[in-house]
């Protein structure tokens, strides 16, 4: 351990706020992740019959009315409504009093990989046919992909470092590396960390129609979709919601009583600068930044129980994935437990990083590894142990959430029982 880390303070979990298309609120969502429950279906927020990709993972019990307020509802986009939701989840998981918190010392990073696409979408038909005065007067504040940390922060009374971290699908496990920072650096005493998502959308749908990145073989088999590291895999499949974990120093948490989950001991943050969408063919800009967060946490790779992967579905992210993994890990990869969640939730893009920190968060709280559905036929290039179908008991003292995004932007998080 360097100097400067013994130095610094120590980061805990105490509290998981999850929206997802399998369950709102952690319980349910992790009990549809060992179940191995698909939340892909055929889309319905809009009519998709002469799109490429018909099939999506939306959250369909969802009622922005029970967190907000009815007027701030109608005033803010869907990834806002999601965010709020995740955040009030969280700081009841914590057993948050907020009337005790220091609000100067209350601070909130959620990130989105695209924020308001619903809005952008209504809006720009209002002013196409109507004309530029009827446009909304909340079309900006609802669209920006830092209104969400904003209204949360306004939800809680959080006056501390606040700001939204925007990584496309790395988003959320950058934004809990920066909340991180921040508490380590004594700048903080709690944050509210993580990312949400909401462009399922027809504008949404056809963008990444057009790159030929959604799966388009299963329109009329939507829950096998999403084969991460199958050999037949053919692209993500989008998914919507919000991840949000309550993050303390250690310090803070033992001194009002909380439950700690476990301690978030290290952050990674790298880009392949090689190609805007395609990660980098050697692997090693997502194995460098694993490596970075592994010595950031002072944690062997031999240490990690498991590895909850990006895991896309697409051909190249896999198999590139899979290179990372065993760069990072050597011949000790063979033994690592490593699943896709995205294959139950879809690809939530800016929000993944959350949701499957808190898969790997309650990996290390429960014992159960969650497994990668539809593995039917191994990939010679994906030749790892993925949890194919059903969950594995382990004990799991340190686990790693990984994510990649557009850009070339890399990011990892090391998770560690306390």
């Amino acid at each position: 351990m360097t100097n400067a880390q013994s130095s610094r303070k120590r980061v805990v979990v105490t509290g998981l706020g999850v929206v997802t298309s399998i369950g709102t609120g952690i319980e349910k969502y992790w009990e549809n992740l060992l179940k191995g429950t698909s939340g892909i279906s055929n889309v319905t927020r809009f009519d998709a019959s002469d799109y490429s990709c018909q099939v999506a993972s939306e959250v369909t019990d969802f009622d922005a009315s029970q967190y907000m307020d009815g007027k701030e509802v109608k005033r803010t986009d869907r990834y806002t409504h999601f965010a709020v939701a995740a955040s009030k989840l969280a700081a009841t998981d914590a057993k948050l009093d907020v009337t005790k918190l220091e609000p100067t010392r209350f601070g909130v990073i959620i990130g989105s990989g695209i924020g308001g696409m619903e809005t952008i979408e209504q809006q720009s038909k209002r002013l196409f046919d109507l004309g530029p005065r009827k446009v909304s007067p909340f079309m900006i504040p609802s669209l920006i992909a830092n209104i969400a940390s904003g209204i949360v922060a306004i939800e809680f009374n959080a006056k501390g470092p606040n700001f939204s971290v925007v990584s496309a699908c790395a988003t959320g496990s950058h934004a809990l590396g920066e909340a991180l920072d921040f508490l380590r650096k004594g700048d903080a005493d709690i944050m509210l960390a993580g990312g949400s998502e909401a462009a399922i959308t027809r504008l949404g749908f056809a963008g990444f129609c057009a790159m030929r990145a959604m799966s388009t073989q299963y329109n009329n088999d939507p829950k096998r979709s999403c084969k991460p590291f199958d050999l037949k895999r053919d692209g993500f499949v989008m998914g919507e919601g919000a991840g949000v974990l309550v993050l303390e120093t250690l310090e803070h948490a033992q001194a009002r009583g909380a439950r700690i989950y476990c301690e978030i001991a290290g952050y990674g943050a790298t880009c392949d600068a090689y190609h805007i969408t395609s990660p980098d063919p050697t692997g090693n800009g997502l194995a460098n930044c694993i490596k970075s967060a592994l010595k950031d946490a002072n944690v062997e790779p031999e240490q990690v129980g498991y590895v909850n992967a990006h895991g896309t579905s697409t051909p190249y992210n896999d198999k590139f994935e899979t290179m990372s993994l065993k760069t990072v890990f050597g011949p000790y990869a063979q033994k690592l437990l490593i699943s896709s969640t995205k294959s139950m939730t879809g690809h939530l893009l800016g929000a993944a990083g959350g949701i499957e920190a808190a898969a790997a968060i309650m990996a290390i709280q429960t014992g159960e590894v969650p497994p990668t559905i539809n593995y039917e036929t191994p990939d010679p290039d994906c030749d790892l142990d993925y949890v194919p179908n059903k969950k594995r008991s382990a004990k799991v003292d340190v686990a790693v959430s990984e994510n990649l995004g557009f850009g070339g932007q890399n990011a990892a998080i090391v998770f560690k029982r306390l």
